[in-house]
């Protein structure tokens, strides 16, 4: 089946990894690459030293090349050696190096960290240092050292982001370095570059600019000339308020007068009443002195 060759594929580059990492350790393996061409199999090994790789005479790279055909049924291999130019940003490089660190009896924390800033000097967008193991005491534990920006999943992640990984065999027991590094020409997605404007375009927005200006200034005229109308408009309006705060004055006199004249009107009703009191008082007066003289006129009659 097709996925068992596959796998089967995988697997044999995994163990091909791991023989050229041991072989070439003290060389600085960084990686390798493996192209199938019609004339045999092409191992591309990347180090540090490549020197060391080839050997005196080519001798180490014959004994390599004898072995790949050998041992892991390439056809036809030949190896080729190339210099890694950068060895900071190389993650197998690096993870290696902290091993051999680790290895003389160096802190964990004191070599994560002189790491961590030999590979963002070396311009790297940001890396991450993880070492697991008896660090710390009898027990296992992960230490995690972040610096920059590094991608974590997604697809960036998978295609810019170079991982390494190796071990270190200690006293208490064996540490796993796993080192992740952001390369300095991976070019996120979501990166927006902004292009300065030629002569010509700025000369023409400083134009544009120009006009909006002089719009602007015309716009801020015939404000200011409304806002004068309005002032005079308002001024009006102070004045006729003025004006009929004065009729409301007046009105409030002429509301007086009136309250006194009621008053007075009041007064002669009240004197009307009292004449007419006086009328019915004499009234009863001549109906009295009339009683009077007629019994006067009666009483003469009968002396006579």
């Amino acid at each position: 089946m097709i996925e068992k060759d596959f796998v089967t594929e995988g697997l044999r580059r995994t163990r091909i990894d791991e023989f050229l990492e041991d072989e070439l350790e003290r060389a600085g393996y960084g990686g390798m690459d493996i192209q199938v061409t019609p004339l045999g199999t092409m191992v591309v090994v990347y180090a540090e030293r490549p020197g060391m790789v080839i050997g005196r005479g080519g001798k180490t790279v014959r004994a390599i090349t004898q072995t790949l055909k050998n041992n892991f049924e390439l056809d036809n291999p030949q190896v080729e050696v190339k210099e890694v130019d950068v060895p900071e940003l190389n993650p197998k490089i690096m993870a290696s190096k902290i091993a051999s660190m680790l290895q003389r009896g160096m802190h964990f924390r004191r070599v994560a960290y002189s790491t961590i800033r030999r590979i963002m000097g070396a311009g790297a967008q940001g890396v991450e240092v993880t070492i697991s193991g008896k660090i710390r005491g009898s027990r296992s534990a992960v230490a995690k050292f972040v610096e920059g920006y590094i991608k974590k999943c997604g697809e960036p992640s998978t295609r810019f982001v170079k991982e390494g990984f190796s071990t270190v065999q200690l006293k208490p027991g064996v540490l796993g370095i796993f080192v992740r590094i952001m390369p300095p020409e991976a070019v996120l997605p979501d990166k927006v570059d902004i292009i300065p404007p030629t002569i010509e375009e700025a000369e023409e927005e400083a134009a544009v600019d120009d006009a909006v200006i002089n719009t602007e200034d015309e716009n801020d005229v015939d404000s200011l000339e409304e806002l004068e109308d309005d002032a005079e408009s308002l001024e009006d309006d102070v004045d006729s308020l003025e004006e009929l705060e004065d009729d409301a004055e007046s009105l409030e006199d002429d509301v007086g007068s009136l309250e006194e004249l009621e008053d007075d009107a009041e007064s002669l009703e009240d004197d009307v009443e009292s004449l007419e009191e006086l009328e019915e008082e004499i009234e009863e007066i001549e109906k009295k002195i009339e009683e009077i003289s007629d019994d006067t006129s009666d009483n003469e009659v009968d002396k006579n």
